[in-house]
């Protein structure tokens, strides 16, 4: 999420100064990140975000009509249903993934034996999720093939478009990219699940193009302000 909303306030030409906070969680007014602070303002999670900015006069969406609308909240929704909460199962419900990579990258920050203790409230949280949206008995298979679901169905609505509404991003492409581009480049234990975007040609160049377009050479001035506990690598 943290990278999507950078994707989308390059996408509006708004500069955004990135600060990593290893408490960036706890400074959330909601608790979940990524979140902005704007003046006396502080406004978190992507949705929320957008809505802001829009506020302020700045939005991605405006060229579309109703129906264009209505379909990119759908596909939305897919990615946030989909791809976010096999995300979550990897790092915290695959037990050899939370053991040697998640417990110890999240908990890295805190001394022991507050790292663990975080690190295990945090699987808590994230499994009772799980449970309550039914992903809790799905087998490793089961996650995968819902992912490349999904990711057939974006790659079938980008075709050989440069975005998925033709030439001009939207908030979808910036939600679609930092999650393709979190899966592409986040080391875990397997690589099944960045295979499982890399079966399909037309996102992995779709994410490409974006870093290249909205990253790469980009300098970050402190109108707006970000927190957020890690930095990814790019993609290559």
């Amino acid at each position: 999420a943290i990278l999507c909303f950078q994707a989308f306030l390059q996408m509006c030409n708004l500069p955004v100064r990135v600060i990593c906070r290893a408490n960036a969680e706890y400074m959330s007014p909601s608790g979940k990140l990524p979140f902005i602070h704007v003046g006396n303002q502080v406004v978190s999670e992507l949705g929320p975000i957008v809505q802001f900015v829009k506020a302020k006069g700045h939005s991605l969406s405006d060229g579309l009509d109703e129906v264009q609308k209505a379909e990119m909240k759908a596909y939305m929704e897919l990615v946030n249903n989909m791809l976010l909460t096999a995300e979550l199962y990897l790092q915290w419900c695959d037990d050899v993934t939370v053991e040697e990579i998640t417990h110890p990258r999240y908990g890295s920050p805190y001394p022991w034996p507050l790292n663990r203790i975080l690190s295990y409230q945090k699987q808590w949280e994230v499994r009772r999720k799980m449970k309550a949206i039914g992903w809790a008995g799905k087998t490793l298979e089961q996650v995968l093939e819902d992912v490349d679901q999904c990711c057939h169905a974006l790659s079938q609505r980008l075709g050989t478009q440069p975005y998925f509404f033709n030439k001009q991003p939207t908030e979808l492409d910036a939600l679609v990219f930092g999650h393709l581009f979190t899966i592409l480049t986040t080391q875990l234990i397997t690589d099944e699940l960045s295979e499982k975007v890399k079966n399909y040609s037309n996102l992995t160049a779709f994410c490409r193009r974006i870093e290249q377009q909205y990253f790469e050479g980009h300098e970050k001035d402190s109108s707006t302000i970000a927190a957020q506990s890690s930095k990814r690598p790019l993609l290559r």
